[in-house]
């Protein structure tokens, strides 16, 4: 069954009671935000699993023993890049952030892990039309690196304004920034926290991302390859469990080194919170359309 909560909270939580309403489901993968899933998780609670795909709030961590996710959380995801950057020696950071549950977690966690000074901390709308104010300021102030925690929407408008007032500076964004190489000009350069990529040389990613390509003939982004993780975990949970919910979720708690799910982005299996084990982040950088894994010291 699909259903589309239009990344709503009040929506989810509808959608959500709907699917523990109806006996014929036995798990949801899903849901895709980070304000769905935590209205969704408090439905599900006690009653039915979800894996969520890309929701990467810390709120989520341990929120129901019935909720898992198969991406990292954002104060794992913060604490990666500002590492990254600093590997790089930026020292002055300048940080834009899309004011909800994702953007605010996300900077966040930059924020405490940066070793360097943040010399701005701003926040952004989710559909923001005009960055002209912010490069302008840039320009004057002369960030190292900017961090923009949001989705590709905003992530586009500040980069393609960034490119028109040829300002160039370090731009890094998290996974909401995969699909920012949908603009190659606007994008070169700039580095993303990214769950997955096609590039990725592990066998175990190259093989899905050939399937894929052969399926659907375009690439597969984190969202295909975390759809697919959580899809594939449950497909095996409901086959070793059965068609009983509450032995679906306790078969993915039991899941440990060596009966870890093959993902596309990596094992799967779960810690008692329901975060994944040993889930990060690649560090890659936007080329020609591409996102290559950046090699790191």
């Amino acid at each position: 069954l699909f259903q589309d909560d239009s990344g709503s909270g009040v929506v989810a939580a509808r959608v959500a009671q709907q699917f523990v309403d109806n006996p014929a489901v036995l798990a949801v993968v899903g849901h895709v935000s980070s304000g769905a899933m935590l209205a969704a998780a408090r439905v599900y609670d006690g009653n039915l699993t979800a894996i969520a795909t890309t929701a990467t709030t810390p709120a989520l961590t341990g929120i129901s023993p019935w909720t898992f996710r198969v991406t990292s959380s954002d104060s794992a995801n913060g604490v990666q890049l500002a590492n990254a950057v600093a590997a790089l020696g930026l020292k002055r950071a300048a940080i834009l952030y899309e004011n909800d549950g994702y953007g605010r977690g996300l900077a966040a966690s930059f924020r405490s892990a940066f070793r360097g000074q943040v010399i701005s901390d701003d926040p952004i709308r989710g559909d923001i039309s005009d960055a002209e104010p912010f490069i302008s300021y840039f320009k004057k102030t002369q960030p190292d690196v900017v961090l923009v925690a949001g989705t590709e929407r905003s992530g586009l408008v500040i980069l393609r304004e960034a490119r028109r007032q040829q300002f160039k500076v370090q731009f890094v964004g998290g996974d909401g920034w995969t699909l920012v190489v949908d603009d190659t000009l606007a994008s070169e350069g700039a580095l993303v926290g990214a769950p997955f990529t096609a590039e990725d040389p592990r066998p175990e990613a190259r093989k899905f991302a050939e399937a894929f390509r052969a399926r659907f003939k375009v690439e597969p982004d984190g969202n295909a390859a975390l759809g697919y993780d959580a899809t594939i975990t449950l497909a095996r949970a409901i086959g070793a469990a059965g068609a009983d919910r509450d032995a679906i979720r306790r078969w993915l708690h039991a899941l440990d080194e060596r009966t870890a799910v093959p993902g596309a982005s990596g094992p799967i299996r779960f810690r008692a919170d329901g975060d994944p084990v040993g889930k990060g982040m690649l560090l890659t950088r936007a080329h020609n359309g591409r996102l290559i894994v950046e090699k790191t010291r």
